[in-house]
């Protein structure tokens, strides 16, 4: 059974933290890149269902702060 994911928080046990050169930065847990890979494809095929669509969204969101905060976590550093 596949558990349908509605809010981005719920994902939140799926983030870690990686050390890439001298930074540590948020990423998704390989399980988690593997399911956002499998519904982009999924969605290219125009395959997905509604909740598969909600759960992408999800996903989505999570990536776009997560992105935002290592961005600025890079730009701080890079201050420094």
């Amino acid at each position: 059974m596949v558990t349908t994911i509605k809010k981005p928080s719920s994902l939140i046990h799926e983030i870690q933290l990686e050390k890439v050169e001298e930074w540590c930065l948020f990423k998704f847990s390989t399980s988690l890149q593997l399911r956002l890979e499998s519904l982009l494809d999924r969605k290219k095929a125009d395959q997905l269902t509604p909740d598969e669509i909600t759960e992408l969204d999800a996903i989505g969101e999570l990536d776009r702060i997560f992105t935002h905060i290592n961005a600025m976590l890079t730009a701080q550093n890079a201050n420094k």
